[in-house]
């Protein structure tokens, strides 16, 4: 029973039960609320990400890099999932590494092909050999029928890395 007893407009209240009622249900909601936050950004990232069945980088290593200066293809026994997107490592430290800072080693623009998101903010496959590190950060390009993105990416990289920025808060964010 409730020892605590006070009348509030013409009903009695029990501050105990409240208290534990309110706190029960503030921290309900903040679950639920936060796992649905999180299950929408999965979502989102799955549906904008450049994934082939659902993994990065064509499988490739994206601590591999910055650490190896090349890219190196990852193993299925050494994947990590992060936010809906799985991701390939080639060794047991790179995969810790990323564990501890993903947003670091991820490829800019979803992985998706840096120069057309700058150029026209459109989505092109890329070529995971061809990758260039700017301020830190994983940018891809494609790289097929002589045709060197990272060239053409090189010769205005400031004003199509701007573009870039804008046009993928299109698609993500």
């Amino acid at each position: 029973m409730c020892k605590t007893v006070t009348r509030f407009t013409g009903v009695y209240i029990c501050f105990k039960k409240f208290l534990i009622m309110k706190v029960a249900l503030t921290v309900f909601f903040a679950l639920f609320t936060s796992i649905s936050f999180g299950q929408d950004v999965a979502q989102l990232r799955k549906s904008q990400f450049n994934l082939d069945n659902g993994i990065a980088i064509s499988g490739y290593d994206p601590v591999a890099y910055f650490k190896e200066s090349k890219a190196i293809k990852g193993k299925r026994e050494l994947a990590v999932f992060d936010q809906g997107i799985t991701y390939y490592f080639s060794s047991i430290e790179n995969k810790d590494e990323f564990k501890r800072a993903p947003s670091k080693y991820e490829p800019q623009y979803g992985g998706w092909c840096a120069y057309a998101m700058g150029k026209d903010g459109s989505k092109v496959e890329i070529d995971p050999d061809t990758f260039k590190i700017i301020d830190g950060k994983l940018y891809l390009y494609y790289n097929k029928l002589f045709n060197n993105t990272l060239k053409s990416w090189n010769k205005d990289e400031p004003n199509l890395k701007a573009k870039a920025e804008i046009n993928w808060k299109k698609f993500y964010h």
